[in-house]
Protein backbone atom coordinates (compact mmCIF):
# COMPACT_ATOMS: atom_id res chain seq x y z
CA UNK A 1 0.00 0.00 0.00
CA UNK A 2 2.77 2.45 0.92
CA UNK A 3 4.64 1.60 -2.29
CA UNK A 4 1.56 2.36 -4.41
CA UNK A 5 1.08 5.61 -2.54
CA UNK A 6 4.72 6.60 -3.14
CA UNK A 7 4.47 5.82 -6.87
CA UNK A 8 1.22 7.79 -7.11
CA UNK A 9 2.85 10.77 -5.40
CA UNK A 10 5.81 10.53 -7.79
CA UNK A 11 3.56 10.49 -10.85
CA UNK A 12 1.79 13.63 -9.64
CA UNK A 13 4.88 15.51 -8.46
CA UNK A 14 7.40 14.84 -11.23
CA UNK A 15 5.32 16.30 -14.10
CA UNK A 16 4.53 19.32 -11.93
CA UNK A 17 8.21 19.85 -11.06
CA UNK A 18 9.25 19.38 -14.68
CA UNK A 19 7.06 22.23 -15.97
CA UNK A 20 9.22 25.14 -14.72
CA UNK A 21 12.36 23.35 -15.92
CA UNK A 22 10.85 22.95 -19.39
CA UNK A 23 9.81 26.63 -19.35
CA UNK A 24 13.37 27.71 -18.49
CA UNK A 25 14.83 25.55 -21.25
CA UNK A 26 12.37 26.97 -23.78
CA UNK A 27 13.21 30.54 -22.71
CA UNK A 28 16.93 29.90 -23.14
CA UNK A 29 16.35 28.35 -26.58
CA UNK A 30 14.27 31.36 -27.62
CA UNK A 31 17.00 33.66 -26.35
CA UNK A 32 19.56 31.82 -28.48
CA UNK A 33 17.22 31.70 -31.49
CA UNK A 34 16.57 35.47 -31.44
CA UNK A 35 20.33 36.16 -31.49
CA UNK A 36 20.92 33.76 -34.38
CA UNK A 37 17.88 34.76 -36.49
CA UNK A 38 18.30 38.53 -36.23
CA UNK A 39 22.12 38.60 -36.04
CA UNK A 40 22.06 40.56 -32.78
CA UNK A 41 25.60 41.76 -31.93
CA UNK A 42 27.02 40.45 -28.64
CA UNK A 43 27.40 43.92 -27.15
CA UNK A 44 23.59 44.30 -27.37
CA UNK A 45 22.41 40.84 -26.25
CA UNK A 46 24.99 38.28 -25.18
CA UNK A 47 24.52 34.59 -25.78
CA UNK A 48 23.43 32.35 -22.90
CA UNK A 49 26.82 30.61 -23.04
CA UNK A 50 28.76 33.85 -22.55
CA UNK A 51 26.46 34.93 -19.72
CA UNK A 52 26.86 31.68 -17.82
CA UNK A 53 30.61 31.69 -18.54
CA UNK A 54 30.96 35.15 -17.02
CA UNK A 55 29.21 34.11 -13.79
CA UNK A 56 31.26 30.92 -13.59
CA UNK A 57 34.64 32.50 -14.32
CA UNK A 58 34.18 35.60 -12.16
CA UNK A 59 32.37 33.95 -9.25
CA UNK A 60 35.21 34.79 -6.86
CA UNK A 61 34.60 38.50 -7.53
CA UNK A 62 30.82 38.19 -7.71
CA UNK A 63 30.49 36.21 -4.48
CA UNK A 64 30.92 39.13 -2.03
CA UNK A 65 28.61 41.27 -4.14
CA UNK A 66 26.02 38.50 -4.20
CA UNK A 67 26.05 38.00 -0.42
CA UNK A 68 25.99 41.75 0.19
CA UNK A 69 22.81 42.10 -1.85
CA UNK A 70 21.38 38.91 -0.33
CA UNK A 71 21.88 40.25 3.20
CA UNK A 72 20.09 43.48 2.26
CA UNK A 73 17.20 41.52 0.80
CA UNK A 74 16.83 39.19 3.80
CA UNK A 75 17.21 41.83 6.52
CA UNK A 76 15.00 44.34 4.73
CA UNK A 77 12.38 41.66 4.13
CA UNK A 78 12.32 40.76 7.83
CA UNK A 79 11.99 44.44 8.76
CA UNK A 80 9.11 44.93 6.31
CA UNK A 81 7.29 41.79 7.47
CA UNK A 82 7.68 42.69 11.14
CA UNK A 83 6.43 46.26 10.67
CA UNK A 84 3.61 45.12 8.38
CA UNK A 85 2.29 42.44 10.73
CA UNK A 86 2.53 44.76 13.74
CA UNK A 87 0.65 47.57 11.98
CA UNK A 88 -2.02 45.21 10.65
CA UNK A 89 -2.74 43.74 14.09
CA UNK A 90 -2.68 47.15 15.74
CA UNK A 91 -5.00 48.72 13.17
CA UNK A 92 -7.36 45.76 13.36
CA UNK A 93 -7.69 45.99 17.15
CA UNK A 94 -7.76 49.80 17.45
CA UNK A 95 -10.27 51.20 14.96
CA UNK A 96 -9.13 54.79 15.51
CA UNK A 97 -5.65 53.86 14.30
CA UNK A 98 -7.17 52.08 11.33
CA UNK A 99 -8.80 55.25 10.02
CA UNK A 100 -5.76 57.36 10.98
CA UNK A 101 -2.85 55.29 9.70
CA UNK A 102 -4.37 53.79 6.55
CA UNK A 103 -4.20 57.05 4.54
CA UNK A 104 -0.58 57.53 5.62
CA UNK A 105 0.29 54.00 4.51
CA UNK A 106 -1.29 54.59 1.11
CA UNK A 107 0.58 57.89 0.83
CA UNK A 108 3.88 56.12 1.48
CA UNK A 109 3.26 53.96 -1.59
CA UNK A 110 1.79 56.69 -3.79
CA UNK A 111 5.19 58.34 -4.14
CA UNK A 112 7.65 56.30 -6.27
CA UNK A 113 10.24 54.55 -4.15
CA UNK A 114 12.99 55.95 -6.40
CA UNK A 115 11.86 59.46 -5.43
CA UNK A 116 11.76 58.60 -1.71
CA UNK A 117 15.27 57.13 -1.68
CA UNK A 118 17.28 60.42 -1.99
CA UNK A 119 15.54 62.09 1.01
CA UNK A 120 16.18 58.93 3.03
CA UNK A 121 19.88 59.18 2.21
CA UNK A 122 19.92 62.81 3.35
CA UNK A 123 18.19 61.90 6.63
CA UNK A 124 19.81 58.53 7.40
CA UNK A 125 23.11 58.83 5.54
CA UNK A 126 24.87 56.17 3.51
CA UNK A 127 25.17 52.60 4.71
CA UNK A 128 22.91 49.66 5.51
CA UNK A 129 20.13 51.54 7.36
CA UNK A 130 18.62 53.50 4.43
CA UNK A 131 18.74 50.38 2.26
CA UNK A 132 16.84 48.40 4.89
CA UNK A 133 14.25 51.17 5.09
CA UNK A 134 13.84 51.17 1.30
CA UNK A 135 13.45 47.37 1.18
CA UNK A 136 11.05 47.52 4.12
CA UNK A 137 8.93 50.12 2.33
CA UNK A 138 8.69 47.82 -0.69
CA UNK A 139 7.70 44.82 1.44
CA UNK A 140 5.41 46.06 4.21
CA UNK A 141 2.57 47.46 2.07
CA UNK A 142 1.22 44.13 0.71
CA UNK A 143 1.68 42.64 4.19
CA UNK A 144 -0.42 45.36 5.83
CA UNK A 145 -3.16 45.39 3.18
CA UNK A 146 -3.61 41.62 2.93
CA UNK A 147 -3.42 40.88 6.63
CA UNK A 148 -5.60 43.79 7.70
CA UNK A 149 -8.25 42.75 5.20
CA UNK A 150 -8.12 39.18 6.52
CA UNK A 151 -8.30 40.24 10.18
CA UNK A 152 -11.34 42.40 9.46
CA UNK A 153 -13.06 39.61 7.51
CA UNK A 154 -13.06 36.83 10.11
CA UNK A 155 -16.27 34.78 10.20
CA UNK A 156 -18.62 36.67 12.57
CA UNK A 157 -20.22 33.41 13.67
CA UNK A 158 -16.84 32.12 14.79
CA UNK A 159 -16.18 35.35 16.69
CA UNK A 160 -19.59 35.12 18.35
CA UNK A 161 -18.92 31.54 19.38
CA UNK A 162 -15.59 32.34 21.00
CA UNK A 163 -16.96 35.45 22.69
CA UNK A 164 -19.79 33.37 24.14
CA UNK A 165 -17.34 31.56 26.42
CA UNK A 166 -16.03 34.89 27.72
CA UNK A 167 -12.53 34.51 26.31
CA UNK A 168 -10.00 37.33 26.51
CA UNK A 169 -9.31 39.69 23.62
CA UNK A 170 -5.74 38.43 23.31
CA UNK A 171 -6.91 34.81 23.22
CA UNK A 172 -9.48 35.69 20.58
CA UNK A 173 -6.74 37.25 18.46
CA UNK A 174 -4.38 34.29 18.91
CA UNK A 175 -6.89 31.46 18.41
CA UNK A 176 -9.26 32.86 15.81
CA UNK A 177 -8.12 36.01 14.02
CA UNK A 178 -4.45 35.27 13.39
CA UNK A 179 -5.03 31.69 12.11
CA UNK A 180 -7.70 33.06 9.78
CA UNK A 181 -5.21 35.59 8.39
CA UNK A 182 -2.45 33.08 7.66
CA UNK A 183 -3.56 32.46 4.07
CA UNK A 184 -3.54 36.12 2.96
CA UNK A 185 -0.35 36.68 4.96
CA UNK A 186 1.48 33.90 3.10
CA UNK A 187 0.29 35.30 -0.23
CA UNK A 188 1.67 38.71 0.79
CA UNK A 189 4.95 37.10 1.87
CA UNK A 190 5.42 35.63 -1.61
CA UNK A 191 4.83 39.06 -3.15
CA UNK A 192 7.13 40.75 -0.63
CA UNK A 193 9.93 38.27 -1.27
CA UNK A 194 10.13 39.43 -4.89
CA UNK A 195 9.63 43.13 -4.07
CA UNK A 196 12.53 42.93 -1.62
CA UNK A 197 15.00 42.37 -4.47
CA UNK A 198 13.73 45.48 -6.26
CA UNK A 199 14.11 47.50 -3.06
CA UNK A 200 17.65 46.26 -2.51
CA UNK A 201 18.71 47.25 -6.03
CA UNK A 202 17.15 50.72 -5.68
CA UNK A 203 18.88 51.12 -2.33
CA UNK A 204 22.24 50.20 -3.84
CA UNK A 205 21.73 52.68 -6.66
CA UNK A 206 20.94 55.59 -4.34
CA UNK A 207 22.08 54.90 -0.77
CA UNK A 208 25.13 52.68 -0.65
CA UNK A 209 28.75 53.03 0.28
CA UNK A 210 29.42 49.32 -0.28
CA UNK A 211 29.25 47.47 -3.56
CA UNK A 212 26.54 44.98 -4.38
CA UNK A 213 25.04 43.43 -7.48
CA UNK A 214 22.81 46.47 -8.04
CA UNK A 215 25.45 49.15 -8.34
CA UNK A 216 27.87 46.75 -10.02
CA UNK A 217 25.35 46.40 -12.85
CA UNK A 218 25.69 50.14 -13.49
CA UNK A 219 29.48 49.81 -13.52
CA UNK A 220 29.38 46.96 -16.04
CA UNK A 221 26.81 48.79 -18.15
CA UNK A 222 29.08 51.81 -18.49
CA UNK A 223 31.83 49.47 -19.70
CA UNK A 224 29.43 47.80 -22.22
CA UNK A 225 30.08 44.45 -20.55
CA UNK A 226 26.71 43.00 -21.47
CA UNK A 227 27.47 39.41 -20.37
CA UNK A 228 28.18 40.80 -16.89
CA UNK A 229 24.97 42.85 -16.90
CA UNK A 230 22.84 39.90 -18.00
CA UNK A 231 24.60 37.52 -15.62
CA UNK A 232 24.05 39.76 -12.60
CA UNK A 233 20.42 40.34 -13.57
CA UNK A 234 19.96 36.58 -13.67
CA UNK A 235 21.54 36.31 -10.22
CA UNK A 236 19.13 38.91 -8.86
CA UNK A 237 16.26 37.05 -10.48
CA UNK A 238 17.44 33.87 -8.80
CA UNK A 239 17.32 35.56 -5.40
CA UNK A 240 13.73 36.65 -6.02
CA UNK A 241 12.64 33.22 -7.24
CA UNK A 242 14.33 31.51 -4.29
CA UNK A 243 12.52 33.83 -1.88
CA UNK A 244 9.19 33.14 -3.57
CA UNK A 245 9.73 29.38 -3.39
CA UNK A 246 10.79 29.54 0.26
CA UNK A 247 7.61 31.44 1.16
CA UNK A 248 5.55 28.86 -0.78
CA UNK A 249 7.28 26.08 1.15
CA UNK A 250 6.64 27.92 4.41
CA UNK A 251 2.96 28.12 3.53
CA UNK A 252 2.77 24.35 3.12
CA UNK A 253 4.05 23.87 6.67
CA UNK A 254 2.20 26.74 8.33
CA UNK A 255 -1.17 26.12 6.62
CA UNK A 256 -1.38 22.36 6.04
CA UNK A 257 -5.17 22.50 5.78
CA UNK A 258 -4.80 24.36 2.48
CA UNK A 259 -3.51 21.10 0.97
CA UNK A 260 -5.76 18.63 2.72
CA UNK A 261 -8.85 18.80 4.88
CA UNK A 262 -9.26 16.34 7.73
CA UNK A 263 -12.52 14.94 8.98
CA UNK A 264 -11.79 16.42 12.38
CA UNK A 265 -11.46 19.92 10.98
CA UNK A 266 -14.66 19.55 8.94
CA UNK A 267 -16.61 18.30 11.93
CA UNK A 268 -15.32 21.12 14.09
CA UNK A 269 -16.26 23.83 11.60
CA UNK A 270 -19.70 22.31 11.04
CA UNK A 271 -20.27 21.90 14.77
CA UNK A 272 -19.32 25.50 15.45
CA UNK A 273 -21.64 26.84 12.75
CA UNK A 274 -24.55 24.83 14.09
CA UNK A 275 -23.94 25.96 17.66
CA UNK A 276 -23.80 29.65 16.75
CA UNK A 277 -26.87 29.54 14.48
CA UNK A 278 -28.89 27.77 17.17
CA UNK A 279 -29.52 24.68 15.10
CA UNK A 280 -28.42 21.15 15.70
CA UNK A 281 -25.93 19.21 13.62
CA UNK A 282 -27.32 16.29 11.78
CA UNK A 283 -26.07 12.97 10.52
CA UNK A 284 -27.18 12.07 7.01
CA UNK A 285 -27.60 8.44 5.96
CA UNK A 286 -27.31 7.42 2.36
CA UNK A 287 -30.14 5.64 0.59
CA UNK A 288 -29.59 1.93 0.76
CA UNK A 289 -27.63 2.14 3.99
CA UNK A 290 -28.99 0.41 7.10
CA UNK A 291 -31.70 2.53 8.68
CA UNK A 292 -32.63 4.60 5.62
CA UNK A 293 -36.37 4.86 5.13
CA UNK A 294 -36.89 7.07 2.06
CA UNK A 295 -37.04 6.18 -1.58
CA UNK A 296 -34.17 6.56 -4.02
CA UNK A 297 -32.75 10.06 -4.31
CA UNK A 298 -33.92 11.13 -0.82
CA UNK A 299 -31.75 11.18 2.31
CA UNK A 300 -32.76 11.19 5.96
CA UNK A 301 -31.27 13.47 8.59
CA UNK A 302 -31.13 12.50 12.24
CA UNK A 303 -30.78 15.59 14.42
CA UNK A 304 -28.27 15.61 17.25
CA UNK A 305 -28.86 17.39 20.52
CA UNK A 306 -26.74 20.52 21.17
CA UNK A 307 -24.47 20.52 24.21
CA UNK A 308 -26.06 21.47 27.52
CA UNK A 309 -23.18 23.60 28.85
CA UNK A 310 -20.15 25.57 27.65
CA UNK A 311 -17.62 22.90 28.57
CA UNK A 312 -18.39 21.09 25.31
CA UNK A 313 -17.79 24.27 23.33
CA UNK A 314 -14.50 24.84 25.13
CA UNK A 315 -13.50 21.28 24.31
CA UNK A 316 -14.19 21.87 20.61
CA UNK A 317 -11.99 25.00 20.63
CA UNK A 318 -9.06 23.21 22.19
Amino acid sequence: MSGDRTRSWGRRTLPFAARPIVAIVVAVLLWEAVIKLFNVPPYVIPTPESTVAFVWDDWSQLQPLFFQTLSEVVLGFLVGVGVGVFLAVLMSEVKVLNTTLYPLIITSQAAPIVAIAPPLVIILGFGMLPKLVIVGLCVFFPIVVNMLSALNSVDPEMLALVKSIETSRLRLLALVKLPSALGPLCAALRIGATFAVTGAVIGEWTATATRGLGNNILTQESALNTPAVFGEVIMLTGIGIAGFLLMSLLERFVIPWRRRSTARGLLRSRFRRRLVSGGAPSVTTRVGAPGSTFAAGVATAAPLQPPADRSVVQGVLR
